[in-house]
């Protein structure tokens, strides 16, 4: 066992991939020589050099662009996006190249790239450094979403999806870089896409991913000392949803509420709603709930908390779903 921060347990996890398989190769602004903003590649381009751990220069599109054509002649990039607010420069090449190459080419060509996007708020970052930009790539039909919510997940996910010849977009919680978790290298870890229920219980499903599954965790801690039992569920893949285990919890307790801190208008929220709302219908005691960031740019650092859905906001929730 070994206790790792999530930045620490990505860069072992990046670091099993490039030991594993020659054809890895890491591309981004300042991951080489600096190890990255947030240090998730520090000491990757000294071990494994500047051919395999690139610093790009400063053009999402470039970085895109190029790994696209990578990927096509057998390598599996790694694309860092240095922070969620910078990635909307590449936006064209990953919903019109990297997410079709392989549907019109009919499985001829694959497109075997990870997009690391560190993402949300909560470090009193500047204007473009604190978006949630998920429900725009879970909605194009050809990529794979998903978003590790604690260092285990982090160790294993990042490995999981370099080695899909699928696209994979992956979002990591910048907030929750900094907390630890003990790593077992020789343990088993969950499918890729599916969810994981962290906290079992009976009266209200949470559902939840990335920077809110540590939110939801500490609601559920103190809506026990209420004497009420919520279950918490870490989606890890937005796109697919895993909703075989999503369905079986509704069905238990007959009340979710889901929260993200993306707005809700439009949001990945409203996709569960409706998707719960068709297949446990007559399983539901209460309408599908959710919290969110509101629908507005992100704000301001200072004004930050007041955006942020918090473990007052899920509770606030949670009393309305058992209101009904």
């Amino acid at each position: 066992m070994t206790r790792l921060t999530m930045a620490k347990a990505l860069n072992a996890g990046l670091r099993r991939a490039l030991e594993a398989d020659p054809k890895v190769v890491l591309a981004g602004e300042d991951i080489g020589k600096l190890g990255g903003v947030f240090r998730v590649t520090e000491g990757l381009q000294k071990d494994f050099g500047e051919d395999r751990v690139i610093d790009s220069p400063l053009a999402e599109s470039g970085i895109i662009g190029t790994a696209v054509g990578m990927a096509l002649r057998g390598y599996r990039p790694v694309c860092e996006i240095q922070f969620d607010g910078f990635v909307y420069p590449a936006f064209d090449q990953i919903v019109s190249q990297v997410a079709k190459l392989r549907y019109r080419t009919r499985g001829a060509a694959t497109v075997p790239m990870v997009i690391r996007i560190p993402f949300g708020g909560g470090i009193g970052g500047v204007e473009h450094h604190s978006e949630s930009p998920e429900a725009y790539f879970a909605h194009t039909a050809g990529l794979k979403v998903v978003s590790c919510g604690n260092p285990v997940d982090a160790y294993w996910m990042i490995q999981q999806a370099i080695a899909s010849d699928d696209p994979v977009v992956f979002l990591e919680p910048k907030r929750r870089y900094h907390e630890k978790a003990d790593i077992d290298e020789s343990a088993t870890p969950l499918p890729l896409y599916a969810a994981s229920v962290l906290r079992a219980g009976r009266d209200v499903t949470v559902l939840a991913y990335g920077p809110m599954v540590k939110t939801c965790l500490d609601a559920a801690a103190a809506a026990a000392d209420e004497g009420r039992d919520l279950e918490v569920i870490d989606l890890r893949s937005l796109s697919p949803f895993d909703m075989a285990v999503v369905a079986q919890s509704a069905q238990k307790t007959g009340r979710v509420v889901v929260v993200h801190e993306a707005p809700m208008n439009l949001g990945l929220g409203a996709e569960l709603a409706a998707r719960i709302s068709e297949q446990c219908f007559y399983s539901l005691e209460a309408p599908v709930l959710r919290v969110g960031g509101f629908d507005t740019p992100y704000p301001p650092s200072k004004a930050e908390d007041g955006y942020l859905p918090d473990l007052d906001r899920v509770l606030d929730m949670v009393d309305r779903s058992l209101a009904y």
